[in-house]
């Protein structure tokens, strides 16, 4: 969950591209945590509070969470029909396949005690609102690559599995950067995003390659920064210098819910 946080936080100022390097300041005075850490945050709620082998206590929370967080937090960058959704008190799934699913998703891996638990949570978790195939699809990547990294799965594992049940991962980011454009389309994110991990040395280095994509730079700083924590941890000092620029008000409900999801691990 932190290291979506995280990378969010440093991904804010790139959020519509960026220079496309990875030689930027790590953190500007701009940033932010954005309705990436906003979404997670609720996620983590919800995985915390609610019986996660009931579908609708699980959803039902989740809901409750999103737009209990959301209206807190209005400005946070939501897109139009999410923000509809969120002030909308009986307001449906819109079907959407917007990434939104899977930059919010972390949460459910840390939580699941097998990986098709994590599997099921991040389905249930994208169906609340991004209920088309590619929305449930790209959560579910996200899910399954934080849960295999948690559990000591390699990075050849994670690919492999991730190639055999959502993406193609067969391209490299000197491949694809030059063209690469802003896409807020879970196909079109997410296994960008997991490539950025894949070819990464470290945590940071991971939030490096997903801003130098120049595309929807803080959702997938965030993606890759979830599979990145699982898989490397953060630097304390990181954590330290990100979470300067998280308000009293989210801090307690990150300080709560970091410390219920790794308890049950």
């Amino acid at each position: 969950m932190l290291g979506a946080i995280i990378g969010d936080i440093i991904g804010s100022p790139y959020e519509f591209g960026a220079e496309k390097t990875k030689d930027f300041p790590l953190l500007l005075p701009g940033c932010r945590p954005t309705d990436d850490s906003v979404m997670t945050i609720a996620v983590a709620c919800a995985c915390v509070e609610a019986n996660c082998r009931d579908e609708y206590e699980f959803k039902n929370t989740l809901v409750e969470k999103m737009r209990e967080l959301g209206r807190q937090y209005p400005d946070a960058g939501y897109g139009d029909l999410f923000y509809e959704w969120l002030m909308e008190d009986d307001a449906p799934h819109y079907g959407s396949s917007g990434n939104g699913s899977a930059m919010r998703v972390s949460p459910v891996a840390w939580v699941a005690q097998t990986l098709d638990e994590a599997l099921r949570l991040a389905r249930w978790s994208s169906e609340v609102s991004h209920n088309h195939p590619d929305g449930v699809c790209g959560a579910q990547t996200v899910a399954a690559a934080v849960y295999l990294a948690i559990t000591g799965a390699s990075k050849e594992e994670i690919c492999e599995y991730i190639q055999d049940n959502f993406y193609d991962l067969d391209f490299t980011l000197d491949d694809i950067r030059p063209g690469y454009r802003h896409d807020m389309t879970c196909a079109g994110s997410v296994p960008q995003a997991i490539v950025c991990f894949l070819e990464s040395e470290d945590y940071e280095d991971a939030v490096r390659n997903a801003i130098s994509l120049g595309g929807d730079g803080d959702t997938q700083a965030a993606i890759a920064g979830a599979i990145a924590e699982a898989f490397y941890g953060i630097p304390d000092d990181l954590q330290e210098d990100a979470l300067a620029y998280v308000d009293d008000t989210l801090r307690d409900y990150i300080d709560m819910c970091m410390w219920d999801l790794h308890d049950e691990r």
